[in-house]
Parts: C-alpha cells; structure tokens; sequence
C-alpha cells in the first residue's frame, strides 16, 4: 500500500514541483530559502496525501495551499525568535522596521522572464494581499476558487484583492506611460 501511495504522490504532485519552486521564489526571494520551503512543502504534502481526495482542480492548488501556510508559519516564527544585543545595529533601527505597506524586500531579485522594469516596481508597490492574489491569478493560473482556497478567504475577497491590484497596476503604469510620451513629445 505504502508503494502505491508513493508512486501516486509522484504522479500528481511531482509534476507541480516547478509551479511550488516559482512561488517559493517569489514569496521568499532567496534561493535557499525557497528550497528548504519547497522541500517542508512537499514533506508535508506527502504526509497528508493519504488523506487527500483529487478533486476537479487537482493537487496543484492544494500544494499552494500548503506552500502558503508554511510559508507564514516559518515567517511567524522567525518573527518570533530572540535577537542578541551584540547583534543589534542601533544606527540602522528605524530603517529595519517595516509596515504593511512596504514592499516585500528583495522583489527586484525575481526573474520574471523579461518583463518591463516598471512593472516590476509596480508589482512590487503592491500591499501583500494584492500582490499574492495578483502572482497566483497571473503567474499559477489558479482560478477565483483556487486562489481563495490557496489563501483562506471569500472567492468574493479574491474578486475585490485582484480588481483592487488591477486598478492600481493600471494607476502606476498609466502615470508612467504618460510620463514616456511628455519625454518623447520634448
């Protein structure tokens, strides 16, 4: 049985890994990182396999799923973990404190296959929520549903997170084509 469950593991979500690597990326941006997330990913994935049952959208989003919550579980707790004075530069305090709305450090390290510099930019000025919706609608490819599954909320919450981040994509790119065509009439 246990060969079985292996072998069916392999078939279903194996072919995935490449999807789970991207998005490890994206959200870690760091290569290691993102390996020791994949590879926690999988690990338990392959534990709960037993108990999951394929369903029209496939492993895929479920492996997301998993990626998602592992993610911000390892975030949690490194957000957690005690910091030695001796290690502390109080010259740069301010600067390492982050808010919501501060871009996701490291974005401009992503290969994202030639797209537009400003782009990228505007991607990355995005609040987390908007971003991940708008990386799993584009980049994955998972539908409302997928992605509401893949991040614990409404489709409903999905719809407004990914017509919010196409609004303000639209903003920022729209500010700088007009920007190009006042340089290109000067």
């Amino acid at each position: 049985m246990q060969e079985s469950l292996v072998k069916r593991f392999e078939e279903h979500a194996l072919p995935h890994l490449d999807n789970v690597f991207r998005m490890a990326r994206r959200l870690t941006r760091d290569q290691a990182e993102a390996d020791d997330l994949v590879q926690e990913t999988y690990v338990r994935a392959f534990r709960a396999f037993e108990k999951f049952e394929l369903r029209e959208h496939g492993v895929k989003p479920w492996l997301l799923k998993i990626l998602h919550n592992t993610f911000y579980t390892f975030r949690g707790k490194a957000n957690r973990q005690p910091v030695l004075l001796d290690e502390v530069s109080f010259d740069q305090f301010p600067s390492q404190s982050k808010s919501p709305e501060d871009p996701i450090p490291g974005l401009e390290n992503i290969d994202w296959d030639a797209i537009d510099e400003e782009l990228k930019h505007a991607v990355d000025s995005l609040q987390p929520e908007y971003r991940e919706v708008l990386l799993l609608w584009a980049f994955e490819e998972l539908s409302y549903k997928e992605i509401a599954e893949v991040c614990e909320c409404a489709v409903g919450t999905v719809m407004s997170r990914l017509y919010r981040a196409r609004q303000l994509l639209g903003a920022k790119l729209k500010d700088f084509a007009d920007h190009q065509n006042l340089r290109r009439k000067a």
